[in-house]
């Protein structure tokens, strides 16, 4: 397994590295869109409590979203998609290491800036410590379902039906994560919310490496 697994994520690291600008992409965009709405809705501290975790976890999975048509575009563009469906090692662990690269290389850093992003919400140390356990556990779960939907809409031109595909299927783990800060904000227990997070996690993990290897034989034939 290891044998398929690991010189996949070194490749995409290193494709990572050449074209920068791919990976920083994503980030970029979680920074602006987390920062403006404090300058749009004004300095009231109650406000921006309130809407802080929302408002975080929601500029996270539309910064996963537009950055999910490079999944496997580039692979079919250079024929290397090809090659993995012909590889002797099974596509659910080549598919199992380009979303490990993906979330490594896309989601890893909306994690490490997302609690710096939240202190301008005035968000306290028991909201910025469930923000990151939520994000841990929800995110490799949205590059998942992104990776599925991806494969479901590989070749066609434009992201707006990637986007009306993953986003409906990522509700539920924006809806758990938001709430887990939210609860912590207001000193209750998050075990239930990062639960249900662990839960989509475990879910994902099991069904969508081989869902999305028969969308990607699908989208080849």
């Amino acid at each position: 397994m290891l044998s398929a697994f690991t010189p996949v994520i070194g490749r995409e690291v290193l494709t990572a590295a050449r074209r920068p600008s791919d990976a920083l992409g994503g980030l970029l965009f979680f920074i602006v869109v987390a920062s403006l709405f404090p300058l749009a809705v004004g300095p009231d501290p109650a406000l921006l409590l309130s809407i802080g975790p929302g408002v975080v976890w929601v500029a996270a999975l539309l910064a996963v979203v537009i950055s999910l048509h490079r999944v496997f575009q580039p692979d079919l563009e250079d024929g290397s998609l090809e090659q993995m469906l012909l590889s002797p090692s099974a596509l659910g662990v080549i598919v199992s290491a380009k979303v490990v690269a993906h979330w490594l290389l896309g989601c890893l850093p909306l994690v490490a800036v997302a609690p710096l992003l939240a202190l301008q919400y005035g968000l306290g140390p028991e909201s910025l410590l469930a923000l990151l356990a939520s994000l841990l556990l929800g995110t490799p779960t949205l590059a998942l379902l992104g990776a599925f939907g991806a494969a479901l809409t590989l070749g066609l031109r434009g992201h707006a039906l990637l986007a009306l595909i993953v986003l409906p299927l990522c509700v539920p783990v924006l809806i758990f994560g938001s709430s887990a800060v939210s609860a912590a904000g207001q000193g209750l227990p998050v075990g239930p919310q990062l639960s249900l997070l662990g839960a989509c996690l475990s879910l994902s993990v099991f069904l969508c490496p081989w869902a999305t290897g028969a969308a990607l034989r699908l989208a080849v034939e």
